[in-house]
């Protein structure tokens, strides 16, 4: 996936801008951790999710 950028907000100096789009792995996230993230998956989307995923999140202001 040469196209495929995973970009981790947190790394960054100021992340303040910055809102969840998609939550992975949430099948080992602790009960009281919550984010406002548009969609969650209890693991990785499938394949076959992300060409809609990445025009949904294109298409955000």
């Amino acid at each position: 996936m040469d196209w495929f950028v995973n970009l981790r907000p947190t790394t960054l100096d100021d992340a303040g801008w910055f809102s969840p789009f998609i939550e992975t792995y949430t099948s080992e996230k602790l009960s009281w951790a919550t984010t406002p993230a548009v969609h969650a998956y209890e693991k990785f989307p499938p394949f076959e999710d992300y060409e809609a995923l990445v025009k949904e999140f294109a298409g955000r202001s």
